[in-house]
């Protein structure tokens, strides 16, 4: 394993490791004015969410790596603390790449970047109509962390209004992420984009107390075809089936089938039920999983 001290490094060298391997992250399209009036929409994907009652989000403009200049995000919060942030997705990302470059002070990203401004309800800066959703912030502080080039400044912002694409939402009024099609920032050029088949659920662990993977027995947590997440799911369940279950089952076609096949030979048995558990598991049937990988030779 390769091991790095940040004092060992250049900046632009660690900043590099830490933007590749911290990912993907969500992004601010932050839109701001200065005192002039004049407005600013740039990109920043040091950012989340980090409350809900205040609802807050953090952003970060940091410092340049390069020449430790400011970005005119950040002159223009610390003169008029106010934003609105503006989620993008896959239909906007290279409109917002654009919105990216390093422009001269005053000159609107909107107009070069081709998005169209939206007058916000509550906040000076506009809104990006393009965008599927909108949050006009109020900025509670600006925190600086550092005075060198990639030092954070940290946005604390309240949200006082949040503003929904009603094309993301699904019929109980809840946020789709397949209609969202929500990109984060990776490394580099590289950019993730949340649809298809990069999305999965998987069952929340506050909903029950799962028994987790110490009680698993030793010859399923030890099975050389389970993956650490096929354990994760089975741990998560909240008992293991009955005895009684457990018999019944072993009466139905597959485990017969391959009880007979694998008569005489136990190591194979085991091995040929954690695949069929496996797919089973895989398929969302924990139940079903847990049938199926307790039966014995």
């Amino acid at each position: 394993m390769l091991t790095i001290d940040p004092k060992d490094v250049s900046i632009a060298e660690f900043h590099s490791y830490l933007l590749g391997t911290v990912a993907p992250r969500p992004i601010a399209f932050a839109s701001t004015i200065d005192s002039n009036g004049n407005v600013n929409l740039s990109p920043f994907s040091f950012f989340n969410v980090f409350g809900t009652n205040p609802p807050v989000l953090v952003f970060s403009p940091a410092r340049r790596v390069r020449d430790n200049t400011a970005k005119h995000s950040l002159d223009n919060v610390l003169e008029i603390p106010e934003v609105v942030i503006n989620m993008v997705n896959y239909s906007m990302v290279e409109q917002m790449s654009l919105a990216s470059t390093e422009y001269e002070k005053g000159v609107n990203e909107f107009v070069k970047s081709g998005f169209r401004e939206e007058k916000s309800r509550l906040v000076r800066p506009p809104r990006v109509k393009e965008s599927p959703v909108s949050f006009e912030c109020r900025v509670l502080q600006v925190l600086p962390v550092g005075a060198g080039g990639g030092s954070a400044n940290l946005v604390i912002c309240e949200v006082l209004l949040m503003h929904f694409s009603e094309s993301i939402l699904n019929e109980k009024g809840q946020v789709d992420p397949f209609r969202l099609d929500a990109v984060a920032r990776m490394g580099g050029d590289w950019y993730c984009r949340a649809n298809g088949q990069a999305l999965f659920e998987i069952p929340k662990p506050i909903r029950n107390r799962g028994i987790g993977v110490d009680q698993i027995p030793e010859i399923i947590r030890n099975s050389p075809v389970l993956t650490g997440n096929n354990l994760g799911r089975l741990g998560n369940a909240e008992a293991l089936p009955a005895e009684a279950e457990i018999l019944e089952f072993s009466q139905s076609p597959e485990i017969v089938e391959m009880k007979a096949r694998f008569k005489n030979d136990p190591e194979s048995f085991y091995f040929h039920l954690h695949q069929f558990a496996k797919e089973v598991l895989e398929a969302g049937d924990v139940h079903q999983a847990w049938l199926i990988l307790l039966q014995r030779h």
